[in-house]
């Protein structure tokens, strides 16, 4: 039986693969409101056949956005536009959905990738964009401004009313973006974190405001519904966020019943130096899992079945979340299963797809002609 392919559970939700769809920005929202471009992107993707898709970096609060086209769900007309695509998703598939809720801090207010990706000056229609210290993220670029005492409060009350959101449109989990260098992974990095009050300093203080947030969050979450959290273990820099944080923060969510780490790396500083390769994130997640038991994910540069299949057997990872690779091969799922020997399902039009040979893929489906 394929690693890959068997069951997992995550607190009241079953999963039958160990797959996920990775949050990818779509960058392609208006006001935070999702269009056409997300349902037809979520949409497919969910038959992708992995067991759970994750929706994309969802700002709590607009000055929270990476960018002017990123997703949102701080307001009533973000949820009411996200509505009938969660709708659709349910009538067609049988994969769970998760969420990413995230801030992006200090690296708000930017070009779309394919704009230049570079920070949107005031008098150019940009914002304000915040950070726990005023320390820009490129030396050229104006400095954040420090949230304080209140700014703190309202930007966990927004990840709280943003988690209250998802859970009223159905949203099966939620995963607390705490990497690349947005706002959460900005508390934990001595480089971006020069505070000297109860938030900054030592270790302890660095991670209080992500534990905080994640705390809150759980708490309005129903028992039943995994809350995940995605961490950037290192920041390829000297003197930055590292693997030995990570697991020590890792420890603390534990304590705190998380129930997934999503293991990526870097996004903090431009001065990072990443090994890129395939499965070169993979020795994180499986740090964090040996040294704390955690459930973990694997990302970045995963795009073979039996590369995925290696993680999961060899005690790696528990899961393998895929970004890229799923846009290049929108039924990624499908072809793995197909080459390890598991099961996907599919909604019937689509049972007469897969070859003779791999009449078994949809398990034991039926497709009668006359």
């Amino acid at each position: 039986m394929s690693s890959l392919f068997s069951p997992i559970q995550l607190r009241g939700l079953s999963l039958p693969n160990r797959i996920m769809v990775a949050p990818m920005c779509q960058y392609s929202a208006v006001d935070g409101e999702a269009t056409d471009w997300h349902f037809t992107h979520i949409n497919s993707l969910a038959l992708s056949g992995a067991a759970m898709f994750c929706i994309e970096a969802t700002g709590v609060e607009a000055k929270g956005r990476i960018t002017p086209g990123c997703l949102g769900l701080w307001n009533d007309a973000c949820e009411a536009a996200l509505r009938p695509i969660i709708a659709s998703v349910r009538k067609h598939s049988q994969a769970a959905l998760a969420i990413q809720l995230a801030h992006a801090g200090r690296k708000a207010s930017s070009h779309r990738p394919w704009e230049g990706g570079q920070l949107i000056p005031l008098d150019q229609g940009g914002w304000q964009p915040e950070g726990p210290s005023a320390i820009a993220h490129k030396e050229d670029e104006p400095a954040p401004l420090a949230l304080d005492a209140a700014g703190l409060e309202r930007v966990r009350e927004a990840f709280v009313a943003t988690a209250k959101r998802a859970m009223r449109l159905g949203i099966d989990a939620i995963e607390l973006h705490c990497a690349h260098g947005y706002l959460l992974h900005q508390f934990l990095s001595p480089i971006s974190n020069r505070r000297d009050d109860a938030y900054g300093g030592s270790l302890q203080n660095r991670m209080r405001f992500p534990l905080e947030v994640f705390d809150a969050i759980r708490a309005v979450v129903p028992a039943e519904k995994p809350v995940g959290i995605k961490v950037s273990a290192t920041d390829w820099v000297e003197g930055g966020w590292d693997l030995s944080q990570t697991i020590q923060l890792a420890k603390e969510l534990k304590k705190r019943g998380v129930d997934w780490i999503d293991v990526s790396s870097g996004g903090v500083s431009p001065k990072q130096k990443i090994p890129l390769g395939p499965g070169y994130q993979v020795p994180l997640a499986e740090a964090i899992r040996k040294e704390t038991g955690v459930t973990t994910m694997a990302v970045g540069l995963i795009t073979q079945p039996k590369q995925a299949e290696e993680i999961i057997t060899s005690g790696k990872a528990d899961m393998v979340a895929l970004a890229r690779g799923m846009l290049y091969d929108p039924r990624w799922g499908w072809h793995a299963a197909a080459e390890l020997g598991g099961h996907v399902s599919a909604p019937p039009p689509y049972w007469r797809a897969p070859p003779h040979e791999q009449k078994e893929l949809f398990g034991n489906t039926r497709f009668g002609t006359r």
